[in-house]
Order: structure tokens, then sequence, then C-alpha cells
């Protein structure tokens, strides 16, 4: 890759230096310091100056399990270096982060496709506004595209190369996306499971015994590698919580903190979209839910439409959902999920993942997430439909570039991931599209294929003129 980005500076210079622009764009507009960030400083501080991974409370620091150790080591890192919550530093440092991730997805296209692909896979990840802007937002995503491309990018390095070394370092990359969020572990599964169908199919076809062991040793090594930065994390939250908690509670929950699953299961028999998971999902607890926001694919019948405002409303008195009130969002989430079961298990999953795919992704920048009412400032109206053409273009794009596709296996491997981690948003109960970014690098990959054989084809048509 070095001697490919000699070859050709001028442009990895002037693409990455318009890459550059645009996050510091984003940085000065629209810094992201969100009440995630600031829980994740919290336990860095606490971290540094007390030797505590903890909560601060009202009189003693409260060690804490609710979020991995991933980003607040690097926020340690950063307030180190740079001082005490100086958030600026941590953004300044995700954009050169970001601009790191557009070398990994053009090394990735180069290995796969070509030289020339690798260079639109760099323009188009230079100049994505959707990795721009996370970058200027404290938050793992970008971190977590980071490690998740580098992972994809050395395995292929080393099924092309059959090298030892790749595997370690695909193993640290997954090691570091699982330490930054619990569904960065799809990243292993994806690779292990693609590594297992290969040794199988060798050994099916009685090929040489030692391409089946080299892909059970990768599995292998990849897997303890991968595992080795869990066990102290286990350790400590058996030593200090004795209980086994390897990565961190689905629903960033605290020991002893009630969930309301009920609560959760009822809201995923209607939600679909992200403006619902603004305006109800994230208004509990502590805040009033409006119950004329609730879609009309809420409520089944009358009667069940007032038993659901009823509970509502109860909750509004509340500000909480109590293990009462829970029960009923349950049995309401019980009679919906017996009268239509495709819905729950099928259609709105499916929904949900179109929705996080192709609405605007305007959820960090002031534009109105119901963005199709047009009620906005006409500027942000605007964005917002800017944003959702440009996400329009990467997807249908990258779904072209597979179509067209010649080195089908290894483009699958990725297309595998997609389709698993896309799966498994399905089932959450808060459609974020920032959670389909961490497959963003495959997507460029996908689209540098066929934006790549466009413009072949272009310049084909031209010159037999």
């Amino acid at each position: 890759m070095l001697e490919f980005v000699r070859r050709n500076l001028r442009f990895f210079i002037l693409a990455a230096g318009a890459g550059l622009i645009l996050r510091l764009i984003f940085l000065i507009r629209f810094p992201g310091v969100v009440s995630d960030s600031l829980v994740y400083g919290d336990i860095a501080k606490n971290w540094l100056q007390h030797g505590i991974y903890g909560l601060s409370g009202t009189d003693e620091i409260s060690p804490t399990y609710i979020r991995l150790p991933g980003y607040p080591a690097f926020l340690a890192l950063i307030f180190a270096i740079f001082g005490m919550e100086h958030y600026r530093a941590v953004l300044v440092t995700q954009i050169f982060v970001d601009i790191g991730t557009c070398f990994v997805c053009a090394d990735l296209a180069r290995r796969l496709l070509g030289e020339r692909s690798a260079k639109v896979a760099f323009l188009l990840a230079a100049m994505c506004p959707f990795l721009a802007d996370y970058a200027a937002a404290a938050l793992t995503e970008t971190l977590e595209i980071f490690f998740t491309a580098l992972a994809f990018d050395c395995a292929v390095t080393a099924l092309q190369e059959r090298k030892a070394v790749p595997w370690t370092v695909c193993g640290f990359s997954c090691a570091a996306a699982i330490l930054l969020r619990p569904d960065g572990a799809l990243v292993w599964f994806v690779i292990v499971l693609y590594l297992g169908w290969k040794a199988v199919r060798e050994w099916q076809s009685s090929a040489n015994a030692r391409s089946v062991m080299f892909y059970a040793r990768s599995a292998l090594v990849l897997t303890l590698v991968f595992l080795a930065p869990l066990g102290p994390w286990a350790w400590r939250n058996w030593r200090v919580f004795h209980r086994f908690q390897p990565l961190a509670p689905r629903y960033a929950n605290e020991e002893d903190e009630f969930v309301p699953m009920g609560f959760n299961r009822w809201v995923k028999t209607w939600i679909a979209d992200y403006t619902s998971v603004e305006e109800i999902y994230w208004q509990v607890p502590g805040s009033t839910i409006d119950a004329n926001k609730l879609p009309g694919r809420a409520f089944d019948s009358a009667q069940q439409q007032a038993t659901t405002t009823q509970a509502i409303s109860e909750y509004n008195n509340l500000l909480h959902v109590s293990p009462e009130l829970d029960q009923r969002f349950a049995s309401l989430a019980s009679e919906r999920i017996r009268a239509r079961p495709l819905r729950y298990y099928l259609w709105l999953p499916l929904v949900r993942i179109a929705d996080m795919w192709l609405r605007p992704r305007t959820e960090m920048l002031p534009s109105d997430s119901r963005w199709w009412e047009f009620d906005d400032e006409p500027e942000w109206s605007g964005l917002a439909v800017a944003l959702g053409l440009v996400g329009l273009f990467y997807v249908s794009s990258a779904f072209a570039g597979f179509a067209w596709a010649r080195n089908v296996e290894l483009f699958g491997f990725l297309l595998f991931f997609v389709i698993v981690r896309s799966l498994f948003l399905g089932t959450l109960e808060n459609p974020e599209p920032r959670y389909t970014l961490e497959m963003y690098p495959a997507v460029i990959v996908f689209a540098a294929s066929a934006l790549r054989r466009k413009s072949a084809a272009g310049t084909q048509k031209l010159s037999s003129r």
C-alpha cells in the first residue's frame, strides 16, 4: 500500500486534504459532545484520577460495567496528554483516525479490485459525509469503523498471502472492535465462520491437508487473540461485582437497576423508524410521552388504543416504568404478537433495517427527524434531503457493485457481514442509522467496484468513437 500511495502521492494528498476539510467543517459547525460522550468521559476521568473504573455520584465514585473499556481508555489517553475533559482534542484525533480509515478502505479495494478502484474507494471514504459527521462526535463510531475496516483488510491480506502475521493483527482489530461496542463481536464471528466454511469445503473436495490446516489454524489464532483482552475485563467484573459479565449489559444497566423488558417488547411490536426512537423510546425514563405521536400501527383496535393510552398516562404520572406497569406493557406486547406474529418477527424488523440504511442521517445535525413534513427551516430541510440522496447513492452503487463483482467469493465475505449485521440490527427496538456505519467500509468497496466499472465503460465508449 505504501508503494501505491507513493506512486499516486498527488492524488492522495488532494483527496485526503478534501476529506480533512470536510471533517473540519463538521468539527467547527456541528461538534458532537452528547450525553453518552459525558458518560464515557466521566469513566475516563475517574479511571485517570482515582484508579476507579466508575461513575461519579453525589458522595462517591461507583464502579460500573455499563460501558466496555475501549472508548474510556481512548479518552483517558487523550485527557492525559491534552488535559482533562479536552473533547476538542478527542474530536481532532478522531478526524485523523477517520482519514486512516480511508486508507484502509483503499487498501481493501486494491486487494480485491485493483489500484484504480482503490483510488475510487479512497475518494468515496474521504468525501463520505456520514463518516465525517461522526468523526466530529465523541462517540465510539469512528474507532469502531476503523477497526472493522482494518480487521477485514487484514483478513483479506492473510487469505491472499497465506501469512500468520495479518491474522494476529486481524485478531487485535476484532478485539478492539468488541472492546468499543459489544456488537463488534460480529466482525470476529463472520470471519471465523468464513474460515470454517473454507476449511470444510477444502476437506470435502479432498484438497491438500495443508490448506485445511491453514484455515483451521487461522481461525484458532484469530480467536485466541480476539478473546485475550476480554479475560481481564471479565475477571475485573467478577472480582468487583461477583458476576460473570464478559461484555456489557444489553441495556447499559447497572447491577441492581430494573430494566422494563415488557415496555421494550411492546415498543418492538410497532416501532419502525428513528423518529419514534427520539419521540417515544428515549423519553423513558424521566420525560413524558406524547401518546399522540404513536403511529397508527401501535394499536390493533379501539380497545387496545384505550389500554395503551391509559398505560402511557400512568407512566407520565410516575416518569418511570414500575414493575407493575411493565407487566401491563408486556401483556399488550403478547396480545399484539399473538394477533400478528409476522409483523413482529418479519415485517417490522425488515422495515427497521430499511430505515436505518436509507433515512437521511441527520441525527447529529439540527435537521428535524420528521424531515418529510418539511416544517423545518429551508436550509435544514434541504440538508436532510441532500443527505438522503447521498445515502441512496452509496447504497445503490454498492448494490450494483456487488451485482457486477468478479471476485464473488471475497466480495461475498464482506456481503455476509453486511447481511449478518443488518439482521442483528433488525432485532433492536432502537433503529438508529449510526448502527449501519460499521458496514460502510464494505459499502465503499462495493460502490468503488460499480463506479470503476462505469468509468471504464465510459472510457471505452469514448475511445471507440
